[in-house]
């Protein structure tokens, strides 16, 4: 059994596709086919069902994908080992990330590290369920770490280690009963439209949280997936939101209240898997993430 093959089989399994496995690997379809027929040719079973329309794992792909990732896992860490020794770092980092993380120069980070170490592959993942979608991602093996928003205990499984809180705010439109207001009671919210964020975005369970535990009842009229756009839907009157004040942008006309009687404090962490020793660069890369945080102004 070749290591490629596994590669090959977990890039199909997690892209459910053998055009984007073969896109993702820089090889042509056909080679990414005869790798997984000669794996099912060596373990005896069928690994993945194959349509006009997708691709699935059967049960025994199922059952060798963890084992194949902990393989490379295994084998990564060997190659790590030897290049510490030659003085270098190879290999490739997977990090997921939020879609708009101001506080962390996301950019300047990976740019950093590929002056400091240019033979390491940067892969950049986002997620459409949020950190929730990160944490999952962690716990399949198909992320080394994350930038997650996730309030309270982390997962088993995963470790999380919070970098900063940063308070969140009211945000309402012009002409809204409390535009102008300094602060406002959680309890004063009650019957309010809000535009929030799929469960399992950080900031929507701060919210729905807070909200609970206030006993207020809270009405979500709209969901959006980019926390950057929230203000915007705000600005066009479709309803109050609760956000981080560094993604409302100074040129919307919005009014940024606090809310007293309420914990919304958002978390930033960095996650990494709790029984996965990370890699090499991966170790070299969390050391990084700290020097390019933006601490929040007093």
């Amino acid at each position: 059994m070749e290591l490629r093959h596994l590669q090959y089989f977990i890039a199909v399994a997690e892209e459910r596709s053998f055009t984007r496995a073969a896109a993702r690997l820089h090889v042509v379809q056909s080679g990414v086919s005869a790798a997984i027929r000669a794996l099912e040719r060596e373990l005896g079973a069928a690994l993945l069902e194959r349509t006009s329309k997708r691709v699935a794992l059967t049960d025994a792909g199922e059952a060798l994908l963890p084992r194949a990732r902990a393989t490379l896992d295994a084998a990564r860490a060997a190659r790590d080992a030897v290049d510490e020794v030659r003085g270098g770092l190879r290999g490739t980092v997977r990090m997921g990330t939020l879609t708009s993380v101001g506080l962390v120069d996301v950019p300047a980070l990976l740019g950093r590290f590929h002056r400091d170490h240019p033979d390491v592959t940067l892969r950049l993942t986002v997620s459409a369920r949020g950190s929730l979608g990160l944490v999952d991602a962690l716990l399949e093996g198909s992320l080394d770490l994350a930038l997650v928003s996730v309030p309270g205990d982390a997962p088993a499984g995963v470790h999380i280690r919070h970098v900063l809180f940063e308070q969140l705010d009211l945000v309402v439109p012009v002409g809204h009963r409390l535009h102008g207001r300094e602060s406002v009671r959680i309890a004063e919210l009650a019957g309010e439209a809000f535009v929030d964020f799929p469960v399992g975005y950080g900031n929507r369970t701060i919210v729905d949280l807070a909200f609970a535990a206030a006993g207020v009842p809270r009405q979500v009229a709209i969901e959006v997936i980019d926390i950057g756009t929230g203000a915007g839907f705000v600005n066009e009157g479709l309803g109050l939101a609760v956000l981080p004040r560094f993604v409302v942008p100074e040129s919307l006309d919005v009014g940024l209240v606090t809310v007293t009687g309420a914990d919304l404090r958002w978390p930033l962490g960095v996650a990494t898997s709790a029984v996965r020793a990370p890699g090499a660069a991966t170790r070299a890369l969390l050391d990084l993430i700290d020097s390019y945080v933006r601490r929040p102004g007093p």
